[in-house]
């Protein structure tokens, strides 16, 4: 995933960063502990910032991780943040861990995309809801989002897929606006464009839930019958590698009781 140019300087950057979180220069001086003075000569390149204080901005600016590399580079000093490769080693505990996570969450689907909705691990809940799916589409690297919006994918099995595309693609929209990254743009840009599956009226398929839910809800046809998801995402506190920090983790809770009873009785 790339980051924002290097060759622009931290000043710029960091204005940028603010004004697209729509803070003031009081507003950002009275978090970050600075006046509205220094960060305008900050932002207008009167005065360099330490490393420190750019941290500290990028901090209350909600800034990802990757971002605050470009931001310490841009301003001439190294990069605070490794990026380590998954297969590497050292990342063998945290390999383990998510391992962990995703078969003890089972029957129940769970799995593990990074920044580009690549997906990293899944448990066979996942697989589960995969069968069918065209070779083509399950070619690695996976993209969760491909697999789920594109009409030879998930799309032509779920019972709500207007309202759950508009929820994957607004989800999409803020991480965009977010890491500011061009790959993920243009991910956007493929995946938005798919037309919705099957020839018929989409909204023939907008049939109501059997039970209230207290999200919306994922509603999936599998072998015949219709399972009822909502999901959950999780991130990682504080992260100090870019890596870890853009992998997320979703689990999938049951949303009624029948599913609840046939992912049970699907259990070894």
């Amino acid at each position: 995933m790339t980051t924002v140019a290097l060759d622009t300087g931290v000043g710029t950057l960091l204005r940028g960063w603010r004004r697209q979180r729509r803070i003031s220069q009081l507003e950002l001086a009275l978090r970050a502990e600075s006046s509205a003075r220094h960060i305008s000569f900050v932002e207008t390149g009167r005065s360099r910032p330490s490393e420190e204080m750019i941290l500290r901005l990028a901090e209350h600016l909600d800034v990802p991780v990757r971002e605050r590399n470009a931001l310490l580079l841009a301003a001439g000093y190294a990069p605070r943040y490794a990026e380590t490769l998954l297969d590497d080693p050292s990342m063998g505990a945290l390999h383990e861990g998510i391992q962990q996570l995703l078969q003890g969450y089972e029957p129940y689907p769970a799995l593990v995309v990074d920044g580009m909705y690549n997906v990293v691990a899944a448990n066979r809940g996942i697989a589960m809801l995969l069968e069918g799916v065209p070779g083509q589409l399950l070619t690695p690297p996976l993209n969760a989002m491909r697999l789920t919006l594109h009409p030879s994918g998930l799309a032509p099995r779920i019972r709500n897929l207007r309202e759950w595309r508009g929820h994957l693609l607004h989800q999409m929209e803020r991480q965009v606006a977010l890491a500011r990254s061009e790959p993920l743009r243009r991910l956007y840009e493929e995946v938005s464009g798919y037309p919705l599956a099957g020839s018929h009226d989409p909204d023939d398929r907008q049939d109501p839930a059997p039970y209230p839910c207290f999200a919306l809800p994922l509603r999936i046809e599998h072998d015949g019958r219709v399972l009822s998801f909502v999901s959950s995402i999780s991130t990682f506190n504080t992260p100090m590698d870019v890596t870890v920090a853009e992998l997320a983790i979703e689990t999938f809770l049951p949303a009624d009781p029948a599913t609840v009873s046939y992912l049970q009785s699907m259990k070894p």
